[in-house]
């Protein structure tokens, strides 16, 4: 399970509109390797659901996470901030042992 917190669902929503995509797009949450961790995190707004993909759904947000992504991102929180020291999506992963200064790459 992934959860989306209401700021994180906020700016979705206002991505989606942005680029043009449809209401009813979901959003795919995917892990990469790259980043100075060695693991990065991908957001992207996909409207296909493709074979072996988890779906969840959390305050109206439908999420795709394929299975190898899925290891790394149980019980993680998606959330968004706007503040003085940073503005973008923010991971909190519980099962990530070390995170980049930035945020954007983690490793187990």
């Amino acid at each position: 399970m992934i959860i989306v917190t209401d700021k994180a669902k906020d700016r979705l929503g206002k991505l989606r509109s942005e680029e043009g995509h449809a209401e009813n797009s979901n959003v795919r949450v995917s892990v990469k390797g790259g980043g100075c961790s060695g693991l990065m995190y991908d957001l992207s707004f996909d409207e296909e659901v493709k074979d072996g993909d988890e779906i969840f759904e959390d305050k109206g947000v439908k999420l795709l996470v394929d299975k190898k992504s899925m290891l790394y991102l149980l019980g993680t929180t998606l959330d968004f901030s706007d503040g003085l020291n940073g503005k973008g999506f923010q991971f909190i992963n519980p099962n990530a042992t070390r995170t980049c200064g930035c945020g954007e790459s983690f490793s187990i």
